[in-house]
């Protein structure tokens, strides 16, 4: 397990191709590909978890008072956008990854607290999708639309008697 650390870690923080990676452990491409793959997979699984759950009703509405008091924004749980990050063509992709500013691209998005913190995210949209077909194709979307966000109950706005 030592080796299969130094291939992610490799890998992981630089990019250099599985073929290098081949090279300088003397290993073939495939057993490069197994080994970044199932340690990937035992990575997420380890800390999705612990670092991915869903927030509950308890930090939601500690998020909607933090961003009142700090951006005087009231009843609001997070703000959200998307964020295209460049890559290589993926094999077989045709224009799936290629957006509009004429560049290859996967997408970031998140629900963000007051302070930047990321709550939600969801990552791999195509880059050619608008922003709201990303979101339309998002787990946040999908949580939302079957009630199963933990969303706080409505609430009264400030100096008012409207929710």
């Amino acid at each position: 397990m030592r080796f299969h650390s130094v291939y992610n870690c490799r890998f992981l923080s630089t990019g250099v191709s599985y073929a290098a990676l081949a090279d300088s452990f003397r290993l073939g491409i495939s057993a490069v590909h197994y080994i970044i793959k199932e340690v990937c997979e035992a990575i997420w699984k380890t800390m999705a978890p612990l670092h991915m759950h869903v927030p509950t009703i308890v930090i939601l509405f500690a998020t909607s008072n933090e961003i009142y008091l700090m951006w005087n924004f009231p009843n609001c749980v997070g703000s959200t956008d998307g964020k295209y990050k460049r890559l290589k063509c993926p094999s077989n992709s045709g224009s799936m990854y290629y957006n509009c500013k004429h560049y290859y691209s996967t997408v970031l998005q998140e629900l963000a607290d007051a302070r930047y913190r990321f709550i939600v995210t969801d990552v791999g949209a195509y880059g050619k999708q608008s922003g709201g077909g990303i979101f339309r194709h998002s787990s946040l979307y999908q949580l939302l639309s079957n009630n199963n966000f933990n969303m706080p109950n409505a609430r009264k706005l400030p100096l008012s008697d409207m929710e």
